[in-house]
């Protein structure tokens, strides 16, 4: 079902030479190794996976397949790759990193007992290929290490511009993708896989959606970032104070080549033809949902990768193919500079508090 790309090897060259160049000015300016994309996190979370009972066949698959609870990771995070203050306002992302998953492994994760799945809050992925990301990451790179008085300058025009263009019923990607997102709550988002990987026999691609009412009341809310530089992991340290949270994990099944492609990402699977559905969900009790020793064992000592995972969900389409060497690159460039070993956990006893 796969189609290479025309000079995809090229192509994925490129992709981890422009991700090594964003983390190399990142790191000669502050000294610390950072992800190339999603630097900065807004919440760490200790959570459970609830695998729903009663799955139908052909939804009880992988990970899927028996009604187990798994402790779960969550990272909620923003997409540049340098440490910005939170009003410039980008895409939002959820790494979700599952643990005590047994069964047939993918290469180079044969030692591990997790399986991670990448979210952004869209449903679709800015273009349709691996070519698409590059560009898209080019346009990102252009960004990092610029002043962050104009980032935030530039952040508010393309914030106004973003209002205008919803306004007359439009969206931007690219725009948003700079700096142009709405201000609002980033657990009110719902989090989207936007690129398939297998589901046993299966395709599918996946969802992270908030269900509890102290999370649904927060879609689209505003949060105050004016001179608060962290604002949006204020907000989710706040909320996790004193009450947890719940998220519906939802699987859509592809159908055909044609409506549900596999190779290009950037085309939205008609849900009214193959809706997404709950297989589980996601329960985080209340909690210390960001601390310097949080960060430590997640951000420096956690690596996300699609690829670390079942052989029953391997990624799908180019875009998937060329993120396999991305993330290993990037892993290895924090774990070598920082002095911090990028591992699998084997429990959540690392994440203290």
């Amino acid at each position: 079902m796969e189609i290479p790309e025309e000079e995809e090897a090229e192509t994925g060259r490129e992709l981890v030479e422009t991700l090594r160049k964003i983390a190399e000015t990142t790191y000669k300016d502050g000294g610390h190794a950072l992800r190339a994309v999603h630097a900065k996190s807004h919440g760490l979370l200790k959570a459970e996976l609830i695998v729903e009972e009663g799955l139908p066949d052909i939804l009880a698959q992988g990970l899927f397949a028996k009604p187990l609870r798994h402790p779960a990771v969550m990272r909620f995070s923003t997409t540049p790759g340098d440490l910005l203050d939170d009003n410039v306002s980008t895409p939002r992302g959820l790494a979700l990193k599952v643990l005590d998953v047994d069964g047939p492994r993918l290469p180079g994760s044969e030692s591990a007992r997790t399986q991670d799945f990448l979210f952004v809050n869209g449903k679709t992925f800015s273009g349709p290929n691996g070519k698409a990301f590059l560009d898209s990451l080019k346009l990102l790179a252009l960004t990092t290490d610029k002043g962050e008085g104009l980032k935030v300058a530039l952040s508010t025009v393309f914030q106004a511009a973003e209002r205008g263009i919803e306004a007359l019923g439009g969206k931007s990607g690219t725009i948003i993708s700079l700096g142009g997102h709405p201000e609002t709550n980033i657990l009110g988002e719902s989090f989207f896989g936007q690129v398939p990987f297998l589901y046993g026999p299966y395709v599918a691609k996946i969802a992270v959606i908030p269900v509890s009412a102290n999370l649904t009341t927060l879609i689209g809310a505003k949060v105050d970032l004016h001179q608060k530089p962290n604002g949006l992991r204020e907000a989710v340290i706040a909320a996790f104070s004193d009450a947890g949270g719940e998220w519906d994990v939802r699987i859509q099944l592809a159908t055909n080549l044609k409506d549900t492609p596999i190779e290009d990402s950037s085309k939205l699977w008609p849900e009214d033809k193959t809706p997404f559905v709950t297989v589980a969900r996601l329960v985080a009790g209340p909690q210390i949902a960001w601390s310097e020793e949080r960060h430590v064992a997640v951000d420096d000592g956690m690596a996300f990768s699609p690829w670390h995972g079942l052989a029953a969900h391997r990624p799908l389409g180019s875009i998937m193919r060329m993120r396999k060497a991305v993330y290993e690159m990037s892993a290895d460039f924090r774990s070598t500079r920082n002095r911090c070993p990028v591992h699998e956990p084997a429990s959540l006893e690392s994440i203290v508090n």
